[in-house]
């Protein structure tokens, strides 16, 4: 097994640590994230969450701790900002192996691990600073606790489940308690072992959970009396339940986005899930217990959030984790029995998937008409000639004598085509990303210039800047904040803008091209043009010259 896990985080550590820093943060999340956590190295305050120096509160704080801390040591760049996605990202690669091994052999343990590194959803979210890896990696601590617990009888391993809903909860609020509980209340009642509370609460992990979890939520609503009812109330039961923040989808939302995030390993999705069903309807629960453990474990959380009426694609990361256990689990099987239950169907089910999804790469990059088939073709090409090569390999894997050269050629190309998709973070970075907007405001600013957005928030322009923005026709998220702002010329109107616009003062003002051709309409005088982006424009009221000194 160490061989093993060193191998993994040999090739996890090249797939998500390589060119990490390479991109500008990508707007909003990685604006936000970052942006949070540098505020409170600036500040000093490690309680009060603030994005552009007013409260926020839609999370808890432990991802921007840790944020902050990489910032502390590494400098506060677009690197240490992707430290901690990456590190747990491998964590979470080897804790998922761990697992494995413990329910079946290193090589089932290998390839669930190498499953999880080179899965789409997992391998880009390891690359974003978002709190959504964070969950991931301590609720895979706290099911990965409970699970050690239980199959071997040792109950200090619970002191991990215990631990994982603490972090958990720390990262994104209550579903890092809901989510475990379900799972474990869902198995308990599949195998009928009604048993399982009883040895499960333990005082010391209840003791630990309350020490970790408390002293945060207690100060911060000490210090916040509008805390508990922004946190607990509108954030987790009205974001549930409502359509609060605008991000509505359908219940099915999730499942193209599994399909296409579990790429390339998707096509053997269905014959691992059929492998962790027991062959009997009346032997469900009471034999394959680890293999429905796991089943379970991304079913309640697919489920939870299909139901939620707010949904991101990232929601699901959680769920990836035990799929890659099954997976890994179904690959072992393919290689040790000759003619396995579903093994036709899951290199048939991949063969035609990957060339699909290869032909749709190509065809969107070519025809696709938001971007020109000459800028995208070139960063296409790399992964869907790795898609068509495994569509090819797996196409072999039908085949019992050259099962175990296919499944080796597919591995491989499953890391070329998630290192061939680095160059695409270079493309992001010049559509999603605010750093060349910060730069221009950069060169172009004095001491003492005003700097604002007019009708929209890039989050990453104060973190590059290291200084707070005027926000023009805009609050957002940033609304329960700012209406607690007591300085009014930080979030102002058109009224005031065109007070500002026309003062003493010198303003630099990022604005789209629509906004700035109402607001200065022809014939009318003229803001200077510093510069354009793809973010938008960069205007000014008056030149260098006439503040200089």
């Amino acid at each position: 097994m160490k061989r093993a896990a060193i191998i993994l985080a040999l090739v996890a550590g090249v797939l998500y640590f390589t060119a990490l820093g390479g991109h500008g943060l990508l707007e909003p999340d990685e604006g936000r994230y970052s942006e949070i956590p540098r505020e409170m190295l600036e500040t000093r305050d490690f309680v009060t969450p603030r994005l552009n120096y007013v409260k926020y509160f839609e999370k808890p704080v432990l991802h921007y701790w840790l944020t902050a801390a990489a910032f502390a040591v590494f400098g506060q760049n677009e690197w240490a900002s992707r430290f901690w996605p990456a590190a747990l990202g491998i964590c979470g690669v080897l804790l998922t192996a761990l697992l494995a091994a413990r329910a079946g052999n290193i090589r089932s343990a290998f390839l669930s691990g190498l499953v999880l590194t080179t899965s789409l959803l997992f391998y880009a979210s390891s690359h974003i600073n978002i709190t959504d890896m964070t969950l991931s990696f301590f609720l895979t601590v706290a099911l990965g606790g409970f699970y050690l617990g239980y199959t071997s009888g040792d109950r200090r391993f619970y002191l991990l489940l215990y631990a994982g809903m603490a972090l958990a909860t720390l990262s994104k609020g209550l579903i890092g308690i809901v989510l475990p509980g379900a799972v474990i209340f869902c198995f308990m009642v599949a195998t009928r072992d009604f048993r399982i509370p009883r040895h499960t609460l333990t005082l010391p992990g209840v003791l630990l959970f309350f020490l970790l979890v408390v002293p945060w939520f207690w100060v911060v609503c000490f210090r916040n009396p509008d805390f508990f009812d922004f946190f607990f109330i509108r954030e987790h039961f009205l974001r549930y339940t409502t359509t609060l923040h605008g991000r509505y989808e359908p219940a099915w939302f999730f499942i193209p986005i599994l399909i296409a995030g579990f790429m390339p390993w998707t096509g053997f999705l269905v014959p691992a899930l059929a492998n962790a069903l027991p062959s009997r309807l009346r032997a469900f629960g009471k034999e394959k217990r680890d293999e429905l453990f796991f089943l379970l474990w991304a079913v309640v959380v697919f489920a939870f959030f299909s139901f939620s009426r707010s949904k991101l694609i990232p929601y699901i990361i959680p769920c990836v984790p035990p799929l890659a256990l099954l997976t890994g689990a179904y690959l072992d099987r393919l290689l040790r029995e000759e003619n396995p239950a579903w093994g036709r169907v899951g290199a048939i089910s991949s063969t035609i998937l990957l060339a699909l999804f290869g032909a749709a790469l190509l065809g969107y990059a070519t025809f696709g008409g938001r971007y020109p088939a000459s800028l995208l073709l070139p960063y296409a090409a790399a992964p869907a000639a790795a898609l068509l090569a495994a569509a090819g390999a797996a196409f072999f894997l039908t085949r019992p004598r050259h099962r175990r050269n296919a499944l080796v050629a597919f591995c491989i190309l499953s890391f070329l085509f998630c290192l061939s998709l680095k160059p695409l973070f270079g493309f992001l970075d010049r559509h999603m990303s605010a750093r060349e907007t910060a730069e221009m405001l950069k060169r172009h600013a004095l001491p003492g210039d005003v700097i604002a957005q007019y009708a929209e928030y890039d989050q990453g322009i104060p973190f590059y800047l290291k200084q707070r923005v005027v926000l023009v026709r805009y609050f957002g998220e940033l609304e329960f904040g700012a209406r607690q702002e007591r300085n009014p010329a930080w979030f102002i109107g058109d009224e005031q803008f065109e007070r500002l616009w026309n003062s003493d003062k010198r303003v630099l003002v990022v604005i789209s091209a629509a906004h700035k051709d109402r607001l200065f309409p022809a014939g009318h005088p003229q803001p200077i043009l510093l510069g354009a982006t793809e973010r938008g424009l960069v205007i000014t009221n008056k030149p260098k010259e006439a503040t200089a000194p």
